[in-house]
C-alpha cells in the first residue's frame, strides 16, 4: 500500500495509527463507517468553509451529523460562514472530497473538532485519499491539529 500524505506525517512524528481501506467513490461517510464496521459516532468528516471576512476553518464532525453553520461562525467570530464548493477543495487543501483529512493540507486553517471526541478514545478520520481511513487516538489528532473542541452540530 502506498503511503498517503496523512500517513507520511504521523510515522514522520512517530504518532501511531492503524489504517483502514474501503472500496468505491461516492459514498457517504455513514456508508463508510458501516462498511468497515466503526460505530458511525467514531467516525469523523472533515469539512472545510470559509467565513464573510474571507478567512478559511476547518471542522471535524460525526459523519451522521451535520455542521451548525451559525455554531461554527461563532467559534469564530465570523458573522457567517458557509461551505466552500467541492471544486474548490483541491486547491485550496490538496484533497478531494470523501478524501479531505484535518491533517496535512497545503496550509494550515483555524479548526474545531465536535466535543464528543472527548467521549472517544479513538477517532477515525480519512487518511487523505479516498478508499483510506485511519483510526487514531482522540488526543493524538486533537494535538496534533491544534483543534478547539466545541459544540458545532446542529440539534444539540
Amino acid at each position: 500500500m502506498e503511503k498517503t500524505i496523512v500517513m507520511r506525517i504521523l510515522d514522520q512524528k512517530k504518532i501511531p495509527y492503524e489504517v483502514f481501506t474501503y472500496d468505491g467513490e461516492n459514498k457517504s461517510g455513514l456508508d463508510i463507517a458501516l462498511e468497515l464496521g466503526h460505530d458511525p459516532s467514531f467516525v469523523y468528516k472533515t469539512l472545510v468553509t470559509q467565513g464573510a471576512s474571507k478567512k478559511y476553518y476547518v471542522f471535524d464532525i460525526p459523519v451522521k451529523e451535520e455542521l451548525d453553520l451559525k455554531k461554527a461562525a461563532k467559534i469564530f467570530n465570523e458573522k457567517s460562514i458557509e461551505m466552500i464548493k467541492s471544486k474548490d477543495l483541491l486547491a485550496l487543501t490538496g484533497y478531494i472530497h470523501g478524501g479531505c483529512s484535518p491533517i496535512g493540507m497545503k496550509k494550515e486553517f483555524p479548526k474545531a473538532i465536535h466535543n464528543s471526541s472527548l467521549d472517544q478514545e479513538y477517532i477515525f478520520i480519512s487518511a487523505g485519499r479516498v478508499g483510506y481511513q485511519i483510526k487514531i487516538k482522540k488526543n493524538d489528532l486533537i494535538s496534533l491539529c491544534n483543534f478547539r473542541i466545541c459544540d458545532i452540530i446542529k440539534g444539540q
